[in-house]
């Protein structure tokens, strides 16, 4: 009996060891469990919020890297609605340039020389057939009567005068700029260095809106035939002796590489874009011994040699001028409305402009005229300073002088009114581009008279309007223009 009672004392004792084991180990499990599942979600939620992170970032990049894959075959692209999606000027462009990743599209060989040294120079000028006597109105007569404060650089020509103009005699006198006082004044030494260049390279900086770009494969015959001249205003002469080196010759003459700085003074124009027309069409009357001259932009780097750039434009083909063709318009219309969208002038300027020459009798381009385009790629021009050429040039700015500075839309109209008289060669766009590298601007440039959308505005704010130039657009014309409809537009490019 006792020993069965010993053994039901232990059963007993080991059964509530064993729940109470079996209690500890629950309660050990609910407790040690819930941290355990705690901890699960913690490591889950961490690791999840960096692999979102993580994903995040690839998916961003990958959209940055397929933006900029399609930006550069965008500007690539020979189709032209998605070469006009490319911003050539953006600093997203410079750098891809920069580092060899595009290149300026519709690029083609140029079937340029191999040898500068074996080009045969013409020894003669050719000879002027038409025009044997051109000489330049210098008085600015409405000047002087009391009637203006001051005389303009290119004078105020009055329609009678600008009708006259462009009726071709062998002796003529025109307005062609440099108004005695009207500014774009040379200093001495300059005006004697340039008395000795017969073949001339210029280009041009004002209101320091680009940088100096040292032109490449030049020959050792081209850098001593060739003066390489850098048309400057003040504003940019500080720029360029602050960011780059500026050396000066013993004679005062100061110089950035290869490049002559050809310093103007007085700035004739409110208008930065209006002053830089004044080298670029007006070469032969600031280098008036030059008999050859090739005008670049100062945003581009000449990357041909300039003796082969003469030898395929103009001796080759017997030309003495020769422009490239705008990449994307040849209507002049079309053009003008491309300005508009890109804000290039005030809108109503643009649409009186267009009317002045649609009242005139300009047509739109059409495959029945004589010319590849109306519309030119002007940012290099490649001439000889014959007598014809030179008065194309004067009359060519009289127009920008009067009118808008946007010199593309003046540019056919002068050649319309000249008929057939006028002879030049209009290269193919694809071979411009493969004349130069384009660098972006130093900044985006703006004027006030740029925003304005009505003529309404203009007139309440007379601010905005230019003091001394485009006056053409402010004097009553001899003609009603209520009536004049400018042709429809049809838009087949985004670009300007």
């Amino acid at each position: 009996m006792e020993n069965d009672f010993l053994r039901s004392v232990s059963s007993r004792a080991a059964r509530r060891n064993q729940h109470q084991q079996t209690k500890d180990s629950e309660g050990g499990l609910l407790y040690g469990g819930k941290l355990s599942r705690e901890y699960t979600l913690r490591t889950i939620w961490k690791k999840g919020f960096i692999r979102l992170i993580l994903t995040g970032g690839i998916i961003w990049m990958l959209l940055i890297l397929t933006v900029l894959l399609f930006h550069i075959w965008s500007c690539q692209s020979s189709l032209s609605f998605f070469a006009a999606l490319c911003n050539k000027d953006s600093k997203v462009f410079g750098m891809l340039n920069t580092m060899g990743l595009v290149t300026p599209p519709h690029r083609c060989s140029i079937p340029v020389a191999d040898d500068p040294n074996k080009i045969a120079i013409p020894k003669k000028w050719t000879p002027d057939k038409l025009v044997k006597r051109l000489s330049y109105i210098t008085e600015d007569n409405s000047a002087t009567n009391g009637s203006q404060s001051s005389p303009l650089f290119g004078g105020h020509q009055t329609w009678q005068q600008r009708e006259e103009s462009f009726k071709i005699k062998p002796t003529m006198k025109v307005h062609c700029g440099f108004m005695r006082g009207g500014g774009e004044e040379m200093d001495p030494k300059d005006i004697k260095y340039v008395k000795k260049c017969r073949f001339v390279v210029a280009t041009g900086i004002f209101d320091a809106y680009d940088a100096p770009h040292q032109p490449s494969n030049i020959s050792k015959l081209s850098e001593s035939l060739f003066c390489f001249l850098m048309v400057v205003d003040e504003v940019s002469l500080d720029f360029i002796k602050n960011n780059v080196t500026v050396r000066e010759d013993t004679d005062g003459g100061q110089w950035v590489g290869i490049w002559r700085l050809i310093l103007l003074k007085y700035q004739p124009y409110d208008e930065p874009r209006r002053n830089g027309k004044v080298p670029k069409i007006l070469t032969h009357r600031l280098f008036p011994q030059a008999q050859y001259s090739i005008w670049i932009d100062g945003k581009m780097e000449l990357i041909v040699d300039p003796l082969l750039l003469l030898e395929r434009y103009l001796w080759r083909g017997k030309h003495t001028f020769a422009i490239a063709q705008h990449k994307h318009h040849r209507n002049v219309y079309e053009e003008a409305d491309a300005n508009k969208r890109r804000k290039r002038y005030a809108r109503p300027l643009i649409d009186l402009h267009m009317k002045i020459y649609r009242y005139e009798g300009m047509e739109p381009w059409s495959p029945r005229k004589s010319t590849l385009s109306d519309v030119p790629e002007g940012a290099i021009i490649i001439r000889e300073h014959t007598a014809l050429n030179n008065l194309f040039s004067c009359l060519w700015f009289n127009e920008v002088h009067l009118f808008t500075p946007r010199d593309q839309l003046s540019f056919g109209y002068v050649v319309y009114r000249l008929g057939d008289v006028f002879k030049f060669f209009m290269f193919p766009n694809c071979e411009y581009n493969a004349i130069f590298t384009l660098h972006p601007h130093n900044r985006e440039h703006s004027s006030k008279v740029e925003w304005a959308k009505t003529m309404e505005e203009l007139k309440k704010h007379p601010e905005l309007i230019e003091s001394r130039g485009g006056l053409g657009l402010w004097t009553p014309y001899p003609g009603n223009l209520d009536l004049v409809v400018l042709p429809p537009v049809a838009r087949t490019s985004k670009a300007g």
